[in-house]
């Protein structure tokens, strides 16, 4: 079952996370997939591309095709972006017959909880990168980087406001999940309610996520980095699909 953002609560989600907030960081992602690519990408696509906050910065330098398993934020990702193609698909079995530049995976990727289905995550990509294309997977953290945290925030519309507070902690440090506690505060019309939502992330070692990008088959495996919330720089896996005929996927300059 979907979290509640994603379903019953999606009409709100641009009111906890604005585009105008991800320049930065789409910014990064672009930079990453240009610097790792052989020639410079023309189209893109995104996997679990939720309300379409990346894509509203990356359609300016890409041709964008954005999927995910939730149809109320394929809706909300239409609104801002109607010049993108909009698919519906999980990113553990999606097969659309083409191939692209590049394949990007944000951070719907930590829904993805067990080993398995984040090969399958990763067999996905590669099956949709062009040889020579790049592949580039965001996780919020590895199991080396992730610390216990809380956080708030939220947006004001213009006839109704969000204020969440999010409270990342991990019951079993042996397993491969965390919880992502989330408490919105939703007023509207004068009235306020809150409504609690529990997430239950993914949590894998860095290593591990090499391993399955090389076992796909992804010649070279990259560690870049992005801008975080808190000034801090997250990580950020590049993996290059093998060229034809030996080509070095190295930009021409």
């Amino acid at each position: 079952m979907l979290p509640k953002l994603y379903n019953d609560l999606a009409g709100w989600f641009h009111l906890l996370t604005a585009p105008v907030d991800y320049a930065d960081e789409a910014a990064a992602y672009r930079r990453a997939i240009v610097d790792a690519s052989a020639e410079t990408p023309r189209t893109l696509l995104e996997l679990g591309s939720g309300g379409g906050n990346n894509a509203s910065h990356l359609k300016q330098h890409f041709e964008c095709t954005l999927t995910d398993v939730s149809p109320r934020m394929l809706e909300i990702s239409r609104g801002l972006n109607p010049e993108c193609t909009h698919l519906l698909g999980d990113m553990r079995e999606l097969r659309l017959g083409r191939q692209f530049d590049a394949v990007f995976v944000h951070d719907a990727v930590m829904y993805i909880t067990a080993e398995d289905d984040l090969r399958a995550v990763v067999d996905t990509a590669y099956a949709h990168c062009k040889p020579d294309g790049v592949a580039l997977f965001a996780p919020d953290c590895v199991r080396e980087t992730f610390v216990p945290r809380t956080d708030h925030g939220g947006h004001d519309g213009e006839e109704r406001a969000l204020r969440y507070v999010e409270w990342s902690w991990d019951p079993d440090p042996e397993d491969t999940t965390f919880i992502h506690d989330m408490a919105y505060i939703l007023r509207e019309n004068g009235d306020t309610r809150v409504v609690h939502d529990r997430h239950i992330y993914g949590l894998f070692p860095r290593a591990t996520w090499q391993r399955l990008l090389r076992d796909a088959g992804f010649a070279e495996v990259r560690i870049d980095t992005r801008p975080e919330d808190d000034g801090e720089l997250g990580e950020v896996f590049v993996g290059i699909r093998p060229a034809p005929s030996g080509r070095s996927a190295t930009r021409e300059s």
